[in-house]
C-alpha cells in the first residue's frame, strides 16, 4: 500500500528543469516567430495546421497575425490540459504566447529574401527548428496536433493521418487565397518543417536498438565490446520451430556504427540474425561507450 500510494506522488520539476523549458520554450517560439515573418508571410506562403488558418484569416481581413495565432489556438490548449496534462498544456500556452508577442513585434520587419525558392526552403528549416525547440521542452505551437490526439481515441485513424487530412485542407485553401503556385510551395516549406523537427527532436546521430542471434554469441558479444566499446544485455528466447534455446544479443547503437557492427557480426557468423531498429531517445543503463583500444 506505501509502494502504491509513493508511485502516486507527482514529483515537482527542480527549479533548474523549469528555467531550462522556459529558456527552450521561449527560443523556440522566437525562432518559429523569425521564419513566420522573414520568409513565409511576406512571399504569402503559409504553414500547415492553426498557423496556416491564421495566415489565411489575417490576409482576408487584413488584421493582426499575432491575435489569430494566440485565439485560434486558445480551445486547442484546453483540450490539451484535458487530454495531455497540465504541464503541456501550460508549457504551451506560454509558447504560443511568446510566439504571438514576437510576430507582432515582428511585424515591421522587411522579408530577408525576396525569392520564393529561399523562402520555401530556409523559411521550412527555421519553421522546423523552432518547433523541434518546442516540442523538446514539453510544449506545443500548434493546436492541430492536440485536436488529432483527442480525435484518434474515439476514430479508427491515427494521429498522423488526422492531421494530415486538416494539412491538406488547409494547404489546399491557400490555393485559393493566395494562388496555386503558392499552396505548392506551401506543401514544400510543411515537408521540410516536418523533416527538421524530427532531426531536431531526435538528432543527427540517431540511436539505433540491435538484436543478434547467433550460436558463437560470446565471441560476437566480446567483439563489439571490444571494437566498440558498446555493453551489451544476454537474452534468453527460444525457437518457435525447433523449441531450441537461444542467446539473444541485445545493445544500443549509434548510427554511424551500425556498418561496422555487421562487419563484426559477419567476422564471426555469415548467418547470424541481425534487427536493427531505429530509437527516439535513450537514457539511464549503460548505453555510454567504453574505451576502446
Amino acid at each position: 500500500m506505501e509502494a502504491t500510494t509513493q508511485a502516486k506522488v507527482h514529483r515537482r520539476s527542480t527549479k533548474w528543469q523549469l528555467v531550462r523549458r522556459l529558456f527552450l520554450l521561449t527560443i523556440g517560439a522566437i525562432v518559429f516567430a523569425i521564419g513566420l515573418k522573414g520568409f513565409l508571410v511576406p512571399n504569402n506562403i503559409i504553414d500547415g495546421g492553426i498557423v496556416g488558418i491564421s495566415i489565411i484569416g489575417s490576409k482576408l481581413t487584413d488584421s493582426t497575425l499575432a491575435l489569430w495565432l494566440f485565439f485560434l489556438n486558445i480551445p486547442f490548449i484546453f483540450f490539451g490540459y484535458k487530454q495531455i496534462g497540465k504541464t503541456f498544456a501550460l508549457s504551451t500556452l506560454y509558447a504560443i504566447f511568446i510566439m504571438a508577442v514576437a510576430t507582432k513585434l515582428l511585424e515591421d520587419i522587411g522579408p530577408m529574401t525576396n525569392v520564393d525558392l529561399l523562402a520555401t526552403v530556409f523559411g521550412g528549416l527555421i519553421l522546423g527548428i523552432g518547433v523541434g525547440i518546442v516540442i523538446r521542452a514539453s510544449g506545443s505551437l500548434d493546436g492541430t496536433e492536440i485536436l488529432a490526439v483527442s480525435f484518434s481515441r474515439s476514430t479508427p485513424f491515427s494521429v498522423g493521418e488526422i492531421v494530415m487530412f486538416f494539412n491538406v485542407f488547409i494547404l489546399g485553401s491557400a490555393g485559393f487565397v493566395f494562388g496555386w503556385d503558392r499552396a505548392m510551395y506551401s506543401l514544400i516549406t510543411y515537408f521540410i518543417a516536418f523533416k527538421t523537427i524530427d532531426v531536431v527532436i531526435d538528432g543527427l546521430d540517431q540511436s539505433k536498438s540491435v538484436w543478434i542471434i547467433s550460436e558463437n554469441y560470446e565471441e560476437i558479444g566480446l567483439a563489439i565490446l571490444d571494437r566498440l566499446g558498446r555493453s551489451m544485455t544476454y537474452l534468453n528466447g527460444e525457437g518457435a520451430f525447433s523449441g531450441d534455446g537461444k542467446k539473444v544479443i541485445f545493445c544500443v547503437i549509434s548510427r554511424l556504427e551500425e556498418t561496422k557492427l555487421k562487419e563484426i557480426v559477419r567476422d564471426f557468423d555469415e548467418q547470424a540474425f541481425i534487427a536493427i531498429g531505429n530509437i527516439h531517445d535513450v537514457h539511464g543503463g549503460r548505453f555510454k561507450k567504453k574505451d576502446i583500444h
